[in-house]
């Protein structure tokens, strides 16, 4: 056997149907699109949301309340979170992100009063809760407040 006698299987090929060749081909004139109608034009067809007319899902559901565009987002982490963190040490955003304990520093950042701590360390945030504010000053921490971004 060479290389130039390679063949597929009997079947494995077929030809494309060649259509609007003229009317000996079988696939003329229409082009097996049927006549008229939204489907026989070009570029015809309805999308897969289209429902013949019939009002559309999203507009029979009943709307409820309101998206806030000025809401503030903030990135928040825990006290549980600052576990591994050596004592002493002074802790800001910048940090957080580079101990793996936020994704990014794009947001205001925020602690949450959720676990224990047992070590005096400095936190600086924009905001805290005051539960947490107590559980570092109770350790013999201190949480200092950040001025919040301008135009976030």
């Amino acid at each position: 056997m060479r290389l130039g006698e390679l063949a597929p299987p009997v079947g494995a090929k077929k030809n494309n149907k060649r259509l609007g060749r003229g009317a000996g081909s079988g696939q003329g004139m229409t082009a097996g699109r049927g006549t008229k109608g939204q489907k026989s034009r070009s570029g015809g067809g309805t999308p897969p949301w289209f429902e013949g007319g019939q009002m559309p899902l999203q507009r029979r559901i009943p709307k409820r309340g309101f998206t806030n565009i000025f809401k503030k987002q903030f990135s928040v982490f825990n006290i549980a979170d600052l576990a591994n963190v050596p004592a002493g040490s002074q802790i800001g955003p910048v940090d957080l992100v580079a101990a793996g304990i936020l994704r990014k520093n794009h947001q205001p950042v925020k602690l949450l009063a959720d676990g224990e701590i047992a070590i005096a360390v400095t936190v600086r945030v924009h905001k805290a809760s005051a539960a947490a504010v107590q559980k570092i000053e109770a350790a013999g921490g201190k949480v200092e407040f950040i001025a919040p971004r301008e135009g976030k």
